[in-house]
């Protein structure tokens, strides 16, 4: 069993940044695909970056360019930065990971929430 930890959440201005991480342990388990997704109220979740252990990335449309993700392979660690944050950002962010090359995987975390103020 694969356990997914996040941090990193929290309340923000319109404009300001937060960087999100999400360490994978519990198992010998190999993490290929990792990413996140989000949940906004009343919506269902989405997509929002993800990344292979051989470092491809992809992005949602709407975060591409605002949002990098990266992983720490040594540490079984993804990391997602924020920067120019949005109120539609607003959301519960889920990391998610498993030993396949595609997302959504097969473990996700208990989710973390960002707030963007306007």
């Amino acid at each position: 069993q694969v356990q997914l930890v996040e941090s990193g959440g929290g309340l923000v201005q319109a404009g300001g940044s937060l960087r999100l991480s999400c360490a994978a342990s519990g198992s010998a388990v190999r993490i290929n695909a990792m990413g996140w997704y989000r949940q906004a109220p009343g919506k269902q979740r989405e997509f929002v970056a993800g990344t292979r252990s051989s470092g491809s990335t992809n992005y949602a449309s709407s975060v591409k360019g605002r949002f990098t993700i990266s992983r720490d392979n040594a540490k079984n660690t993804v990391y997602l930065q924020m920067n120019s944050l949005k109120p539609e950002d607003t959301a519960v962010y889920y990391c998610n990971g498993g030993p396949t090359a595609f997302l959504p995987a097969d473990y996700w975390g208990q989710g973390t929430q960002v707030t963007v103020s306007s």
